[in-house]
């Protein structure tokens, strides 16, 4: 489908949803819970608080995972034992993702034969960046405009059937594979870890990134939604051949350490193996319909009830990207994670994650960044309205609008949000535009939409593509 705007735009730009300082921003805000709140001593009188970290439940220890990633390329020696390993890349450099079939006789013989999807994604390593993840990717497409965070080598890749990768989505690739077959997929970051850190003097420490990949399966439509297995490294990236120097520098350093002080360090592997985590928080992933309004995106949060099970308060931890947390909170259920004050949560996460997750639980949400009220307009609704002398539509008070609530301020986050309204898939709509000056359309883009004025209004219409089933929308 294709929307057409009628009203002209406005000078206004849209603030950015997300502040900086979250510590400060999200100061304050919440309500207690009263007196049958949990104080801090009693949370900490838990079983699961009186354990030391290495003997919380290893949940993965000994464990066989259905799938191993392989990533060809060397580990830092730099890096203390009980520290997540560090992988350097260089810019642009294709780099082999080994995908292995891991699983024992007889497990998951549903997939036997048949493909599954994965998709690889390089997202933000610091839990900060991760707040501001759309504002930091959006001003990088800013800057290198036309070029892609990550990609696929196609010609170099081994066993990879059907691989896209989405134009909106710069950091993300997917692609179908046979488990049974040898598979291998090259990959090529082409953002540089100091592309994403405040500059100050020079010489600023690069951030790190993760390499990220998650697994589903078909489900009973045919839909590669049902979650396998996901796991992920620490990475950063340089500008080519910076690898090769850093770790270098990494290894010089190493050489000179005392014996006693090198047992403290692992040493570097050939290749870095992605260690399992937990999926990538999408649509996708959860089992509820959004609605069309506020609420139907990754940055807000759908109420924990206080009936949750411990096991589905652990997925509502994990959807929420609270996964770091979900260890400490293994026994609890919903009634438990509600009863914790805000001092109890802060305590236990730390400032920040603690008045996130309070938040989170407390249903509180934030105004969104934009509103817009839209209107379908019918064929028999033009020809039987009554028109100013100009030949302009009169007003129309039997019109019927519907408030589109917008977070991202992006065209794909519009086109979600009107295929929801009108219940199609949002595949269904090829493009959207904007009608402009003497009646032109013009393609509606990110930097428009950021440009809309809150609460304006605009009547959609509709024209079929090529194949019935594509329609463009006009507003």
């Amino acid at each position: 489908m294709a929307w057409a705007l009628k009203l002209p735009l406005t000078d206004e730009v849209i603030e950015s949803g997300l502040v900086q300082d979250f510590d400060a921003s999200l100061s304050g805000i919440g309500q207690e819970l009263g007196a049958g709140a949990y104080s801090m001593s009693d949370v900490l009188a838990l079983p699961i608080f009186k354990q030391e970290e290495s003997n919380l439940p290893p949940e993965s220890e000994n464990k066989i995972l259905p799938f191993q990633y392989v990533l060809c390329a060397p580990t830092s020696p730099a890096i203390k034992l009980h520290d997540e390993t560090l992988t350097y890349l260089n810019q642009g450099q294709s780099y082999e993702i080994r995908m292995l079939d891991n699983r024992k006789i007889g497990e998951l013989p549903e997939i036997t034969g048949k493909m599954v999807k994965s998709i690889i994604r390089v997202v933000f390593h610091d839990r900060r960046l991760q707040y501001t993840e759309h504002q930091q990717l959006e001003g990088w497409r800013w800057n290198r405009p036309g070029d892609r965070i990550l990609d696929l080598d196609i010609p170099m890749s081994v066993g990879i059937v059907d691989p896209r990768a989405n134009p909106t989505q710069l950091n993300t690739v997917e692609f179908l594979w046979d488990p049974s077959k040898r598979t291998s997929v090259f990959i090529q970051v082409h953002c540089i870890s100091t592309e994403f850190t405040m500059r100050k003097h020079g010489g600023e420490k690069g951030v790190p990134f993760r390499i990220q990949i998650d697994t589903f399966k078909e489900n009973e439509n045919g839909e590669y939604t049902e979650h396998l297995h996901s796991a992920s490294c620490q990475v950063k990236v340089f500008k080519p051949k910076g690898a090769d120097r850093k770790q270098k520098t990494d290894r010089e350093k190493m050489e000179k350490r005392a014996p006693q002080e090198k047992e403290k360090y692992q040493p570097s592997y050939e290749t870095t193996i992605l260690t399992e985590c937990s999926p990538w928080p999408e649509i996708t992933y959860v089992n509820n319909s959004p609605s069309p309004g506020f609420n139907s995106t990754h940055n807000s949060f759908p109420n924990l009830l206080p009936t949750a099970t411990p096991q589905e308060a652990q997925q509502w931890l994990h959807r929420n990207r609270f996964s770091p947390f979900c260890r400490l909170f293994t026994n609890f259920s919903g009634a438990d994670l509600l009863k914790l004050t805000r001092e109890d949560v802060i305590q236990i996460c730390g400032p920040a994650d603690g008045i996130r997750l309070f938040n989170a639980l407390k249903g509180r949400v934030v105004r969104p960044r934009l509103t817009i009220y839209v209107c379908q307009e019918s064929q028999q609704t033009r020809e039987h309205q009554p028109k100013h002398e100009n030949g302009e539509a009169a007003a129309n008070t039997f019109f019927v609008y519907h408030a589109i609530y917008l977070e991202e301020l992006t065209a794909t986050e519009l086109t979600e949000k009107l295929a929801q309204l009108f219940s199609i898939s949002p595949r269904q709509i090829n493009q959207i535009f904007k009608q402009g000056p003497t009646g032109i359309h013009v393609l509606v883009s990110d930097e428009m939409i950021q440009n809309f004025q809150d609460e304006v209004c605009f009547v959609l219409d509709t024209m079929k593509g090529n194949q019935s089933v594509h329609k463009s929308f006009y507003l």
